[in-house]
């Protein structure tokens, strides 16, 4: 028998291995008593809240606030469910409307996620709530837009929320309106401004120079999920001025093993990695295909994993010493 043929069959035995090895994991995994995930009434609860720890369960985080069915994507009914479920943190994007009130939602227009057509800034908040939202498979729920103040509201002291400001990345939007968009979000955030009274905000910032417009304006009341997916990144945010415990690092689509060595120095500095696999794993269309490609973003380790999709993990270990039983 050829060498290549030996190879494929022995792993071809160890995927089906392990396969039955999460599948009897899940089958006997008791439900999720509903807890709250995170007591955050401070900064400084939300630093020990990212801070690495080595022993620590994986936290799998929810992408616009989790998607099952029924429940549509940046909707407080859908976190709720999400987290009645699973601990968790939520991910999730806003909009402003016509009379410049932000409500959720992940896209500058309403066709993709609600009954409504056209963009949100075109709508009025009043004129918007005749609207209702539909979920992942566009049927249509009862729920209505929700603000963001109704979020944060429902989140206080609990939740923490990772913002995700879409006029930065989003195509189309002026360097002028992105430059609005960085210096509304700026004046939420310091003394008197409408977020300046939470202690639960993350903010997802595309560059170093986005993530030090806030840090040199004085903001200290937020962290920070930034990418770092290059020894040159780490560089960059070793020498700024924010210090490492005001950061969570987004290491991209996946652990990348020719990276370690800068997990290491990250996790040296109590920063946890944050892979999202939106555009990856997510996208598995066969369900039981899906949770081998979940049950090896798992094994790969990273702190935090971002899915869409959360509810689908429930089952499969997020502890690391049974993560560490499978490699053995």
């Amino acid at each position: 028998m050829k060498n290549g043929t030996k190879f494929g069959i022995l792993a071809a035995l160890l995927l089906l291995g392990v396969v039955a090895g999460f599948l009897s994991y899940k089958g006997s995994n008791s439900k999720y008593e509903p807890m709250d995930p995170a007591k955050i009434d401070s900064i400084e609860d939300l630093q020990a809240y990212f801070t690495y720890n080595p022993e620590r369960d994986i936290i799998i985080s929810a992408h616009r606030g989790g998607m099952q069915e029924g429940f549509p994507e940046n909707c407080i009914a859908s976190c709720e469910k999400t987290i009645s479920e699973m601990p968790t943190f939520f991910e999730v994007d806003f909009s402003f409307t016509k009379d410049s009130v932000m409500v959720l939602m992940h896209d500058l227009t309403l066709d993709r996620t609600t009954t409504g057509k056209g963009a949100v800034e075109d709508y009025t908040y009043e004129e918007i709530q005749q609207f209702n939202l539909v979920d992942r498979n566009g049927n249509v729920t009862d729920y209505k837009i929700p603000t963001l103040k109704e979020l944060l509201d429902w989140g206080d002291h609990k939740i923490v929320f990772n913002f995700d400001n879409k006029y930065i990345n989003t195509k189309g939007v002026s360097d002028e309106r992105k430059q609005a968009a960085l210096s509304f979000f700026a004046r939420q955030l310091k003394e008197g401004g409408e977020w300046s009274m939470y202690h639960n905000i993350m903010l997802s910032v595309r560059s170093i120079e986005e993530a030090l417009f806030y840090w040199n304006q004085g903001i200290r009341n937020v962290m920070f999920c930034v990418e770092i997916s290059s020894p040159e990144m780490y560089e960059a945010y070793d020498k700024c001025d924010i210090p490492w415990n005001y950061i969570m690092a987004y290491i991209r689509l996946a652990v990348d093993p020719s990276m370690q060595e800068i997990y290491d120095k990250l996790h040296a500095n109590g920063v946890m990695t944050m892979t999202s696999i939106t555009g990856s794993s997510d996208k598995v269309k066969n369900d039981f295909d899906r949770h081998v490609a979940y049950f090896r973003e798992l094994l790969a380790e990273p702190d935090i994993i971002e899915t869409d999709y959360p509810s689908q993990f429930i089952g499969l270990p997020w502890d690391r010493k049974t993560l560490h039983s499978y490699k053995k």
